[in-house]
Order: C-alpha cells, then sequence, then structure tokens
C-alpha cells in the first residue's frame, strides 16, 4: 500500500506515452521493412520477366536461323516402276525395260536446296530367286529432267546379287525354317546402289523428276525405295551434327547481345531523362535570373526617373502648403 501510495499520477501517463512511442517506433520499422521488402521482390519479378522475354526471343531468333538455314538432311520416296508385258516373245518376261517416275517436289517446293551437295541411292529388295541369281549384273540408269524437259544430271551404276553356294542356301534354309514359314522372314536380298555421290542441283534449272530405269527385262524386284541424303559441311555440318551444343552456343550468343542492347537502350534512357531534368533546371534558373535582371532595370529605372524629376516633383501636400505660405 506504502508503494502504490508513492506512485505518482503522472507516472503511468509517462509510462503509457513511452510504451507508445516505442509500439509506433517498431510499427514504423516494420512498414519500411515491408515496403523495402516489395519493391525488391517487385524488382526480382521485374528483372525475371525481362530475361525470360529475351530467352524466349534468343530461342526464336535460333530457331527462325536454323530452319531458314539448314536443308531436309533426308528425303525417301517410294519407286514404282511400269513397263510393257504384252510381248509375244517367251525369252524374257517383259518387253520393256522397268522405267520409273520419281518427283522431287513436296508441297510444290523443291526438295533438293540449291547449292548443297546430296548423295543419292536407290533401295532394292530383290529376291533370291534362280532367275536373278542367274541374271548377274544389270544396268541401272539415273537421269533428271527441269520443269522445261531438260535434262540436269544423269548416272549409270551396275549392280547384282551377292552369291551363295548351294550348300550355303540349304543351311540357311534350314536355319531360318521357323522364320520362312511363319513369314516373319523372307528368302531376299536388299541391294543398296549409289546413284550420285555429290550431286548438287542448279539454281538455273532445277530438277523436278528423276527417271530410273533398270536396263533388264528379267529381273525381279519386291520394292524399291529412293534415299537422297544431304553431305553437310561447314557451319552446317556442326549444326547438324552438334544441335545440343549448336543451339547452346547459338541461344547463348543471342541472349547476350538482347542483354547489350536492352542495357544500352536503358542506359541512354536515363541518360535522356536526367538530361532533361537538367536542362529543365537550367532553364528554371535562367528564366528566374532573367526575371531578377528585368525587375533590376525596372527598379533602376525608375529610380532615375524619380532622381531626375525630384525638383519638379510636388505632392498635393507640398502644394497646399505652398498655397498657405504665399
Amino acid at each position: 500500500m506504502d508503494q502504490g501510495s508513492n506512485l505518482r499520477p503522472g507516472d503511468d501517463g509517462e509510462l503509457s506515452v513511452l510504451i507508445g512511442q516505442t509500439l509506433l517506433g517498431f510499427w514504423d520499422s516494420f512498414v519500411i521493412v515491408m515496403s523495402r521488402a516489395r519493391q525488391r521482390v517487385i524488382q526480382g519479378f521485374i528483372v525475371f520477366s525481362i530475361v525470360v522475354l529475351l530467352l524466349v526471343i534468343a530461342a526464336f531468333l535460333y530457331g527462325s536461323f536454323y530452319y531458314s538455314y539448314m536443308p531436309k538432311a533426308a528425303f525417301s520416296s517410294p519407286v514404282h516402276y511400269y513397263y510393257r508385258a504384252d510381248c509375244e516373245s517367251p525369252a524374257s518376261f517383259l518387253c520393256s525395260y522397268p522405267v520409273a517416275n520419281v518427283s522431287l517436289m513436296r508441297n510444290k517446293k523443291h526438295v533438293l536446296t540449291f547449292g548443297q551437295a546430296y548423295r543419292m541411292s536407290l533401295q532394292l529388295e530383290m529376291p533370291d530367286s534362280p532367275t536373278n541369281q542367274e541374271l548377274g549384273m544389270f544396268m541401272i540408269k539415273t537421269t533428271c529432267f527441269s520443269r522445261d524437259g531438260g535434262q540436269v544430271a544423269s548416272s549409270a551404276r551396275s549392280s547384282m546379287l551377292r552369291y551363295h553356294s548351294d550348300l550355303l542356301m540349304n543351311l540357311k534354309t534350314l536355319l531360318f525354317l521357323p522364320a520362312f514359314l511363319t513369314g516373319v522372314a523372307e528368302q531376299e536380298q536388299v541391294l543398296q546402289v549409289e546413284l550420285f555421290s555429290d550431286y548438287t542441283d542448279d539454281p538455273y534449272a532445277p530438277s523436278v523428276t528423276a527417271v530410273i530405269e533398270i536396263m533388264s527385262n528379267k529381273v525381279q524386284i519386291y520394292s524399291s525405295q529412293l534415299y537422297i541424303h544431304a553431305h553437310f559441311t561447314g557451319i552446317r555440318h556442326l549444326l547438324f551434327n552438334f544441335p545440343l551444343l549448336s543451339a547452346l552456343v547459338g541461344v547463348s550468343s543471342n541472349f547476350i547481345f538482347l542483354s547489350l542492347l536492352f542495357v544500352l537502350s536503358y542506359v541512354r534512357l536515363l541518360f535522356r531523362v536526367d538530361l532533361g531534368a537538367e536542362q529543365l533546371r537550367t532553364d528554371g534558373l535562367l528564366s528566374n535570373r532573367d526575371r531578377n535582371l528585368k525587375n533590376n532595370q525596372h527598379e533602376d529605372a525608375a529610380a532615375g526617373t524619380a532622381e531626375l524629376m525630384g525638383p519638379l516633383q510636388m505632392t498635393p501636400t507640398n502644394l497646399s502648403q505652398e498655397r498657405t505660405h504665399l
């Protein structure tokens, strides 16, 4: 009771004021920290958005360059032969050589890129029959024609079936008999004949069709396929054989270039804003100085006029006093 009575009424008010000031200080600090954190989050989001946008633009530029600069690496087309079979000679199965016309156009566009070297090959699936074994070597002639019917290039290649002895054929038949019976495998040979090793299309007379002729009227063929493979060199070789490394280097180069361009543009904008503010400040100071000079000139002119006309100037009071004196 004595200690409670010793506390003065003003002490409670001072303590509450002190606690309130402390809480206000904490609240102000909390508000400042939160505002700074929000500002940092907004800045980080803006920087992240700009970086993502630059990466997307860099990837788009690299993809556009890749698909516009890189030609099609491979092209294949089935080969369908036509021939005459209305002859009466029993010595041959066909009256004419098998001929196929293969188009080198896709969606009204040229398959071959001008200036690019290509390798053309023909794949033949032929039965391992006695007729083909007795046929021996045969010639394959290929001729490329332009749109106006002119001959662009021509080649002739020879081929034949691989030789297998009767004993080897019997052993192979016995070994693969289950596969032959179920249809999983067939008694055939696949031949790869290179038609052109380094074919470059003429830009003034591009090839639109290729005529393939097998110069034998006894040949037997299951199916045939034409393959065209591009032979890349230089930058195209790197882009095709190392796609991930090329993409990484290309996108990184574009990103660095776009980043430098963005930074230079931002610095130029800041410099222009600072220069404009400085120019406005300078113009304001000059206008104030000119205004002060004009006011001083007007005051000096008024003072000079007053000095010159001082003896001639009389106020009404002076006039009344002068009249009274008179």
